[in-house]
């Protein structure tokens, strides 16, 4: 991710943000491989803490609409 976009994120969330983690990828190539990138910027135990929040998030969802 270009180094502007980052500084326009930054911006975006204001001065109250502790901390962000961005996870950005590009389309699947003709192999369906893809380019992911991770940005995060803040204490790197929390931006560890809100990918697992995260995480946790999406395998709840997962169980909800399986259980459907």
């Amino acid at each position: 991710m270009e180094e502007k976009n980052l500084e326009f994120l930054k911006k975006a969330l204001g001065q109250k943000c502790a901390c962000y983690v961005l996870i950005s990828c590009q389309e699947p190539n003709k192999d369906g491989k893809m380019e992911v990138a991770l940005n995060y910027e803040g204490d790197e135990d929390l931006a560890s803490y809100l990918l697992e929040s995260a995480q946790q998030v999406f395998i709840k969802k997962k169980e909800e609409s399986l259980e459907a």
